[in-house]
């Protein structure tokens, strides 16, 4: 889907499609293709070579297997656009191979629903080349913003930016499904409108200031938040992990102490917290 709308963006501002590269192309792919006379590979190959833009739009845990073979038959100065949601690592590794052949490599993020928004929906770049990416890709109607010099900045952001809204999507299930049951889903909205009024980085930023000093008191508002579920009838999956995250901060508080009033200072002091879970950390 992602690979069909963008060659069809691109061949819109007059741009030449050489070919498709894909082992089993749908109907949708057969017809987009006979309709530009492109013609359909199985693999990576010399017919590449007649290509100054390549466009990977292919599963993140393949990505770099991919790049490693396609970019080998690109021309030299050729422009690579990995538009998969594949490991940060990976891009910059991608990128590294597509400079010592000679080529450029531009990581592109997309931040939406292709499927919804077509080529209009909002996407990130980043790499040495991105800010010729970005005007190829703005031409053809897309949002775009360039958001760092190294491939691998923009699957990053993308990343962060999932563990706020699936994060968030989660909570909204827990939380209006529970609302729902207890036939207060319209109040909650109502209770909720201030943040709807403030600045959503002003909010993140004040909930990690208060953040370490409330743990504990949270985490107790965070326990009955269970039992009033429960109660509703609705099993809680997302808050035993809040109510975990509260309590690691409520011990170390206990064992260690807290003197900082800035948001780097609270996240330096929680980074080292949550530095002693992570697989071969220490604090």
């Amino acid at each position: 889907m992602v690979g069909q709308c963008y060659a069809q963006a691109l061949a819109a501002q007059g741009h030449t499609l050489v070919g498709f590269c894909d082992p089993q192309p749908s109907d949708a792919l057969r017809a987009l293709a006979g309709a530009h006379g492109a013609a359909l590979h199985a693999a990576p190959g010399p017919w590449m070579q007649g290509a100054e833009l390549a466009v990977s739009a292919v599963f993140g845990t393949v990505a770099l297997d991919v790049a490693r073979h396609a970019l080998p038959h690109l021309p030299a100065g050729a422009l690579y656009l990995d538009m998969t949601t594949a490991d940060p690592e990976d891009m910059a590794r991608a990128e590294q191979l597509a400079q010592a052949g000679g080529h450029r490599f531009v990581d592109v993020a997309i931040t939406g629903a292709v499927n919804l928004s077509g080529a209009r929906t909002p996407l990130l770049c980043a790499g040495a080349s991105a800010p010729e990416a970005a005007a190829l890709l703005a031409a053809c109607g897309a949002p775009i913003r360039t958001v760092g010099a190294q491939a691998g900045d923009a699957a990053s952001l993308k990343l962060l930016r999932s563990i706020f809204t699936k994060g968030m999507e989660a909570l909204a299930v827990e939380c209006l499904v529970t609302a729902e049951r207890k036939g207060l889903r319209a109040a909650l909205h109502d209770v909720l409108s201030d943040i709807d009024e403030g600045s959503l980085r002003e909010t993140m930023e004040s909930m990690v200031r208060t953040h370490i000093p409330h743990a504990a008191r949270r985490r107790n508002e965070v326990i009955e938040a269970q039992h009033q579920m429960r109660l509703a009838g609705v099993a809680p999956l997302v808050l035993p992990g809040v109510q975990q995250l509260f309590e690691r901060t409520q011990q170390a508080l206990a064992a260690q102490g807290y003197g900082g009033q800035s948001t780097a200072e609270a996240l330096a002091w929680l980074a080292r917290q949550a530095a002693c879970d992570s697989p071969g950390g220490s604090a």
